[in-house]
């Protein structure tokens, strides 16, 4: 998801390979599935241009991202009633070319700290680990991430 060549297809195949080969041997796996609920919507803005900032890229670049991020403002209309408006401090406006790419690089550090095999597409998360090893379960403990 959000990644050239690559397709949910071959995500899967790699997946099933990995679990395949640990079952056969007569191993175990545990699973656990992480989707990151209206993920576009709550990237912090501050964390993200401190993100980019940390990745040495172009001041201009990041300075440049951080004014189209900035001073956005939202409101709800509810049959025909209008709110007050907002100012938007997280997320990447739907739709746009730069959202998935600031998103991925949001969560590019993601399985830091994780052991067993990450399976990343979109705002999906698969963290696994073969448990039937001294320690296979606590390895897959990462961090707390937002």
């Amino acid at each position: 998801g959000f990644t050239s060549g690559r397709s949910c297809q071959t995500k899967h195949i790699d997946f099933f390979d990995w679990v395949t080969k640990i079952i056969d041997t007569g191993g175990a796996v545990d699973i656990a599935y992480l989707d990151f609920s209206k993920a576009f919507d709550t990237v912090p803005h501050r964390r993200l241009i401190n993100k980019l900032q940390s990745l040495s890229l172009d001041s201009n670049i990041v300075e440049w991202i951080r004014q189209w991020l900035s001073d956005r403002q939202q409101r709800v209309v509810v049959n025909g009633v209008y709110s007050a408006q907002g100012l938007v401090t997280s997320g990447v406006p739907q739709g746009s070319v730069l959202g998935p790419i600031l998103f991925n690089i949001f969560i590019s550090d993601i399985a830091e700290g994780i052991n067993g095999k990450v399976c990343l597409f979109a705002d999906d998360r698969k963290i696994c680990n073969r448990v039937d090893v001294p320690g296979g379960i606590s390895q897959m403990r990462g961090r707390e991430y937002i």
